[in-house]
């Protein structure tokens, strides 16, 4: 395994609301140094929310998504608020998003977008045992909110608002830990 390089400088170069522009002087153990940028996300990372309200069954948001410039079909997600657990913040995002709780959490697993140059990380929680509760969000519309079986995967791969690779790995690992279910 090769040795992780030493990080010389960190400087700012930009900060917005949502984002900070980072560079990083890198030295490489053979002695190669380079200046790379990143940006960088919520420290506290992000929960992006598998709903099951069945066995075979997911519950999906269309929203509207400034960096396409377009409504995209998605999992409920966002961050993860200072204080706040990965469960507790995946709730929260069901109820504001869905209208719904769920009554069992599970933590999933966690990835990274484009970890090349953004420094953020999504974790994958998938609720069950729904139950109806709303909570006000920060969301400017009301989300439509639709149910998906595990079978129209490639009926949604299809779709022209279903580009999300989050959601899209996370609607593969759901469908594979719920199939993995049935064997067992």
């Amino acid at each position: 395994m090769k040795q992780k390089p030493n990080v010389v400088k960190r400087s700012s170069i930009a900060k917005t609301r949502i984002f900070s522009v980072e560079a990083m002087d890198i030295e490489f153990s053979n002695g190669e140094q380079r200046q790379y940028e990143r940006l960088v996300g919520s420290e506290h990372g992000a929960v992006l929310v598998v709903a099951k309200p069945s066995d075979h069954s997911v519950l999906m948001i269309s929203e509207y998504a400034a960096g396409t410039d377009r409504y995209e079909l998605a999992f409920p997600k966002g961050k993860i608020d200072p204080g706040e657990s990965m469960i507790d913040a995946a709730n929260r995002e069901l109820q504001e998003e869905t209208g719904f709780g769920a009554r069992k959490l599970t933590h999933v697993h966690s990835m990274t977008i484009a970890p090349g140059y953004l420094g953020h990380t999504t974790h994958i929680i998938l609720a069950e045992d729904l139950y109806p509760s709303t909570l006000g969000g920060d969301e400017p519309e009301t989300l439509e909110v639709s149910e998906w079986t595990f079978s129209q995967l490639p009926e949604l791969l299809s779709r022209n608002d279903f580009t999300e690779a989050r959601s899209i790995a996370a609607f593969y690992y759901a469908r594979d830990l719920a199939a993995q279910t049935e064997i067992d």
